[in-house]
């Protein structure tokens, strides 16, 4: 493994844990911490794009050019990500097994066809 991807890694870790950590905190009643939340997520969102332009730098890579086919494929995979969330809340707060699993299998789907749409099929 090079030097910039366990960085990257490790700094991507770091920054997803606090973002969730951060959501977690803000949208959980139970908590009482939306101020704490906000900042925490605050905190990852701004660690992660700091992570982005740190590998970039340390791959001799660009950023990403922003146009419509890259906007396409970060909406599908936010929808992804979303519609796997939704199968996991349908099973684990409504109780819906079945159609959760179902749910969330489709956002499983969704995810891994980003590979094929990212890289494409040689």
């Amino acid at each position: 493994m090079k030097k910039s991807s366990f960085i990257a890694l490790v700094l991507g870790t770091v920054s997803g844990v606090l973002f969730s950590l951060g959501m977690c905190m803000a949208l959980l009643p139970e908590w009482n911490a939306f101020l704490e939340g906000v900042i925490f997520g605050a905190v990852g969102l701004v660690l992660g794009i700091i992570t982005l332009l740190i590998w970039c730098r340390m791959e001799n890579k660009k950023l990403p050019k922003m146009n419509a086919k890259t906007f396409w494929k970060a909406a599908f995979a936010v929808l992804g990500v979303l519609v796997l969330g939704f199968g996991m809340c349908l099973c684990l707060v409504w109780e819906k097994i079945i159609f959760g699993t179902l749910v969330g299998l489709l956002g499983i789907v969704m995810l891994i066809s980003l590979i094929p749409i990212i890289k494409g099929i040689k």
